[in-house]
């Protein structure tokens, strides 16, 4: 919405933050309730759910649907009751690279009450998933259009509403990969969150993160060396390839020069073969042992992944 001008209203500049959604309570406040009416007979706004209307008569724009997601879970669409974006959707508002379409999460204070929004909501919306929680100190909280839960909060609540424990693990790899969060900054909420879902896998996964593990595979892979009580590995070593490009592998034992990779599924592309290959040659020509695996053997196959290491590492079996 363009800028109000200088003569703007209270609405127009409500609508312009709000990205035109607003409460029916706060319109007919500002407006009366028979300029509300009218403005919702004449087609010129639209109702989107019960007690929650749109300054326009057409579909939904992405930031509405968010506004909407907020403003809907107060069953008297009064503003101002502290919901939320939270989870993976607040996190996604404060930058975190995200391709994955999904619901829409609001996180509400305990004993808050909402309506089912399944009901309430048109078919133009995604759906909503509302939380609610009893621990929400002021520094997990960020002002916005619309307000969200601070980006180290947001990580945490993603991984406790994660359907699976390996989705928990990406998405908190995923913030500290991409530098949307630092490690501390995630044990800092956890501290405050005793009873948190996942608690010790987000500590976990933070912790691998911070040795320099960002991805699920390079997880799994720390994971087993630590369990078997293998020699730490330095993560993400850089080298220069042929062509004097930064490259960066997996799993390095400088002592021993053995350098390991671990496959995920992009790696099965021809075009990211080939230049694997080309990468393995160059490894070689340097003097380097490499050792392959997939994603799959590091997790269904340990002890094959391990016996193997062991051999390569001049350790005993």
């Amino acid at each position: 919405m363009p800028i109000p001008g200088h003569a703007a209203s209270a609405l127009d500049w409500l609508l312009f933050e709000q990205a035109g959604v607003v409460t029916a309570a706060h319109a007919a406040a500002l407006l009366g309730r028979a300029r509300v009416r009218g403005l919702l007979a004449s087609g010129r706004w639209r109702r989107v759910c019960r007690g929650v209307l749109v300054s326009h008569n057409g579909p939904l724009t992405a930031g509405q649907a968010l506004w909407v997601a907020v403003l809907a879970t107060h069953p008297s669409g009064a503003p101002g009751h502290g919901a939320l974006l939270a989870g993976l959707t607040a996190a996604c508002e404060g930058g975190l690279r995200w391709s994955r379409p999904g619901p829409l999460y609001v996180l509400v204070p305990a004993g808050h009450p909402y309506p089912d929004l399944r009901r309430r909501l048109p078919l133009d919306m995604p759906a909503v998933v509302v939380h609610r929680t009893s621990v929400l100190p002021g520094d997990h909280v960020r002002a916005g259009r619309p307000p969200r839960t601070a980006m180290p909060r947001s990580i945490v609540d993603a991984a406790q509403w994660a359907r699976t424990d390996d989705a928990a693990r990406t998405v908190v790899a995923a913030a500290c990969q991409q530098r949307r969060v630092a490690p501390e900054e995630l044990r800092a909420v956890l501290s405050v969150m005793p009873r948190a879902r996942r608690r010790a896998l987000v500590l976990e996964t933070a912790d691998l993160a911070a040795g320099g593990a960002t991805a699920l595979s390079e997880i799994d892979f720390l994971r087993l060396c630590r369990r078997h009580r293998l020699p730490a590995p330095d993560l993400q070593e850089r080298r220069l390839d042929g062509d004097g490009r930064s490259r960066y592998l997996d799993a390095y034992w400088r002592e021993q020069r053995v350098h390991v990779e671990v496959d995920g599924a992009h790696h099965m592309d021809a075009g990211q073969w080939e230049a694997d290959m080309r990468r393995q040659n160059e490894i070689w020509i340097r003097g380097d042992r490499v050792l392959r695996y997939s994603a799959w053997q590091v997790r269904h196959q340990p002890d094959y992944v391990v016996a193997q290491l062991r051999a390569a590492l001049g350790l005993r079996i």
